[in-house]
């Protein structure tokens, strides 16, 4: 039976991503805010669960510098020829991308070697309570990258490498990280919010 692992895309170009940055949209949204983007300073994110690199792109888009941190070769794979594809794009794309770095490596052993000052968390999310289906998408990247039964572990390590912050994504309704610190403050968007951990 062929596997529909397939029919997973990782596209800059096309689909809702692609429309959004020619529109010019982005600014407003929580992640930019749960990172600290304001006006035109610049930042340098640490994506330490890259996946499909969309959060990454955005951020980027915006103006952040954004290192991506893959350890999965399958997405990592997927991610590099998003890049490249939109590379050749044109010039408006190219600038986004010439501001991401990827890497393959568990973030896990990488963060304590990079000094990052923000750090994105994105782990695959706890099941859902409800009884509808998971996007077919989520589930074909839960697949490929598995559960990350180390998701307590990475925050822990953020926390304690980050200079200025630390943002964890995680479901709107769903409970807390269970071990770690309470976030400085939250940003709720429609079915995600961002727990943000400022460090001093």
């Amino acid at each position: 039976m062929q596997s529909d692992d397939q029919d997973l895309i990782c596209d800059f170009v096309g689909g809702p991503v692609g429309h959004r940055f020619r529109q010019g949209g982005g600014k407003s949204q929580a992640l930019a805010k749960a990172i600290g983007l304001k006006g035109k300073n610049e930042v340098n994110v640490v994506d330490a669960t890259a996946g499909l690199g969309r959060d990454a792109f955005l951020l980027a888009s915006l103006g952040a510098h954004v290192t991506m941190i893959e350890r999965n070769e399958q997405m990592h794979a997927l991610l590099w020829d998003a890049m490249e594809r939109a590379r050749g794009e044109n010039e408006r794309y190219q600038d986004v991308i010439n501001r991401m770095t990827l890497i393959q490596g568990d973030a896990i052993n990488l963060l304590p070697t990079m000094n990052p000052e923000i750090i994105l968390i994105d782990p695959m999310h706890p099941p859902r309570t409800k009884s509808a289906l998971v996007k077919k998408e989520m589930r074909i990247i839960r697949n490929i990258v598995g559960t990350d039964p180390d998701a307590k572990e990475l925050m822990d390590v953020a926390l304690k490498t980050a200079t200025k912050r630390v943002v964890l994504k995680w479901p709107q309704r769903a409970d807390p990280m269970e071990g770690i610190p309470i976030p400085s403050h939250k940003i709720v968007g429609k079915s995600t919010r961002y727990d943000v951990f400022i460090r001093t």
